[in-house]
């Protein structure tokens, strides 16, 4: 096949996606009204696109591009409004969170369009186990071999994202006793996990060319790893983050996204090697597992050290960016987080512990996420 172009874009520009839950106001299980929702959304001004999702009670938010988190903010607030507008005339909800608390997969059914109609008939009973909601977030890359600089780079941090944006400690009925319980379900696909360890774009293609030849993959979007270049896009695509419950919190996760690439594309960091890899499956287990309280394994010096720690020195090397960037209110609530404040997860289990039923909280992460 031709090789993949890379298609540029402007550094340090940088855009989210959103997959939400649709959910009835009666009992506040899922509701497959993705159809509706969007028909009456497709007459709006919306800068941004809205598109159906793998299972019919799922839709997804795909912002425009944008070099500044304010921007960001005002537009996922604006989309925000509308549909909880369209929403509340059906009668039905729309909410943020990694999992939904209680629905069954086995119930869910496929949007009927080639695609996802396609990964059902590849993967089974995985597609309808993958009615779980995440937040992607794309950070622009003047060149490809920036956008494998930068993937890799990542690595280091994923589990920085993962315990910020936790939002599924429950899933099936049950406390999971995981913050995100989301990405064990994406685990599950073959063609999950990381990048192979390639070094610029020419070994990328190869590696592609290779995967493709093999009849393995047809395409980008059959790789569901935890960060992936986007080529067609002109991105790195980071994809660990579970759809947090406000659109708040989803724009500062992407302005630290942005802060962060600034910074590792201005000091060219020299730990680029295999021992990133080589603790990445534990550090994301631990963010996955503990959130905030998990341990990470630095593969720079080979020391354990407590995420939320390693957040809070990381958020400190950013101020000079997040300066630049416009993002300083961002970080500082992020830093928030960390300080006592929680993530999601936390906040949904309090929902629980006051409530003493998942429809209870789920209604509560609705009000949350619409208003």
């Amino acid at each position: 096949m031709p090789a993949l172009d890379f298609k540029s874009s402007a550094a340090l520009s940088f855009g989210v996606e959103l997959e939400l839950m649709l959910v009835n106001t009666h009992d506040y299980n899922l509701a497959p009204d993705a159809d509706d929702l969007l028909r009456r959304a497709a007459g709006d001004a919306n800068p941004g696109e809205l598109k159906p999702e793998i299972t019919q009670s799922m839709i997804e938010i795909n912002s425009s591009v944008h070099e500044r988190y304010d921007n960001l903010l005002a537009e996922l607030k604006t989309t925000r409004d509308a549909l909880a507008g369209h929403a509340r005339q059906m009668n039905v909800a729309i909410a943020g969170g990694g999992t939904h608390p209680f629905q069954k997969w086995s119930e869910r059914k496929i949007y009927p369009n080639e695609r996802f109609l396609s990964v059902s008939e590849k993967y089974g009973f995985l597609a309808k186990q993958f009615t779980v909601f995440g937040q992607h977030v794309h950070v622009g890359c003047a060149s490809a071999d920036d956008a494998i600089y930068l993937n890799h780079a990542l690595i280091r941090y994923l589990p920085h994202f993962i315990a910020l944006a936790a939002s599924s400690p429950f899933y099936q009925g049950v406390d999971t006793a995981f913050d995100s319980s989301r990405l064990s379900v994406v685990n599950a696909f073959p063609l999950s996990g990381t990048m192979p360890f390639v070094l610029d774009w020419r070994s990328f293609n190869q590696y592609f060319d290779m995967m493709y030849d093999m009849g393995i993959v047809k395409s980008m979007k059959d790789f569901y790893w935890d960060v992936r270049p986007k080529p067609e896009y002109g991105t790195v695509e980071i994809r660990v983050c579970d759809t947090p419950l406000t659109v708040d919190r989803a724009a500062q996760i992407a302005a630290y996204a942005q802060a962060l690439a600034r910074r590792l594309w201005a000091e060219r960091v020299d730990w680029i090697k295999p021992e990133l890899y080589l603790v990445h499956s534990y550090n994301r287990f631990q963010a996955c597992r503990h959130g905030l309280e998990g341990t990470l394994v630095d593969p720079a010096t080979r020391q354990p050290v407590r995420i939320a720690d390693d957040i809070r020195v990381t958020l400190r090397d950013l101020v000079p960016h997040a300066t630049d960037l416009g993002s300083m209110s961002a970080l500082e609530a992020l830093l928030a987080v960390t300080l006592g404040d929680g993530n999601d997860a936390a906040w949904l289990r309090k929902a629980y512990a006051d409530t003493k039923t998942l429809p209870d909280v789920v209604c509560r992460q609705a009000t949350r996420w619409m208003s």
